[in-house]
């Protein structure tokens, strides 16, 4: 199954929302991680127009959520559910790390719907929501500040959504810019370099071919790590050749 595929099974569930626009910012972190499924259990304000501000490019997102009166109702014909927890609850899954979850989340994905399940802002997920989902995760945050508002929850395991589904390689998005490249220097044409700058340095004074110690090597393992493209090798050629013109100022005497 195509990975864009794979995203469209997931939909984000979020339990008694209480703020609109923690609404629109997760309407937002689904969109550019490439999911469009939105549900509510329960909103306290929605529609507003402050998720529709939130949301910021995303407000397709917000006008295709589905509001609904439960939980169960969310997940009825999903055959998965995560659950985000920061605990382990009495008789819930076990609380495993988002990325494990998630490949396991993407598997079941192959065969029907399946569900990330956020509580509310400020309490959670009940304890009898967390049991009707097959597995939990939680964020691993630093421990003395954990607080992470919703909508950044939600950005987290909808990264983790996509560069699952996408094996770790996700398309770049384009900037309509031409890359700016060339091909890799030869090694022809980094030996011509190192002998034209060569050339340079001895007729400057710069370097004396009778005491060369180790001024072309370490020359040489400057150019291999900067891997110099054919270009680059053309414009210090250019500049080299610059520098042997004659400068043209003096006078010939009559």
């Amino acid at each position: 199954m195509k990975p864009e595929d794979l995203l469209a099974r997931i939909r984000v569930v979020l339990c008694r929302p209480s703020h609109p626009g923690n609404i629109g910012a997760v309407a937002r972190a689904m969109k550019t991680m490439g999911l469009h499924d939105l549900w509510l259990v329960e909103p306290r304000q929605f529609p507003d127009p402050e998720a529709d501000t939130r949301a910021t490019g995303a407000v397709d997102v917000l006008q295709a959520a589905r509001v609904v009166p439960n939980l169960s109702a969310a997940l009825a014909d999903t055959s998965f559910a995560i659950a985000l927890s920061a605990r382990q609850r009495d008789l819930g899954p076990a609380v495993g790390a988002p990325r494990a979850s998630i490949a396991r989340l993407l598997a079941e994905a192959a065969h029907a719907p399946v569900a990330l399940v956020f509580g509310n802002e400020t309490m959670g997920l009940s304890n009898e929501e967390v049991r009707e989902c097959q597995a939990a995760a939680t964020i691993p945050t630093n421990p003395e500040f954990s607080s992470l508002n919703l909508g950044s929850a939600v950005q987290v395991l909808c990264y983790e959504c996509r560069m699952s589904a996408f094996a770790e390689q996700p398309p770049l998005a384009s900037q309509g810019a031409t890359p700016f490249a060339a091909p890799a220097a030869t090694h022809r044409e980094i030996d011509g370099l190192l002998q034209h700058l060569e050339q340079v340095m001895t007729d400057t004074g710069f370097y004396n071919p009778e005491q060369p110690g180790r001024l072309l090597p370490k020359l040489q393992r400057l150019f291999a790590r900067a891997r110099l493209e054919a270009d680059e090798v053309n414009i210090l050629r250019g500049l080299l050749a610059a520098t042997q013109k004659p400068t043209g100022h003096g006078r010939k005497s009559g």
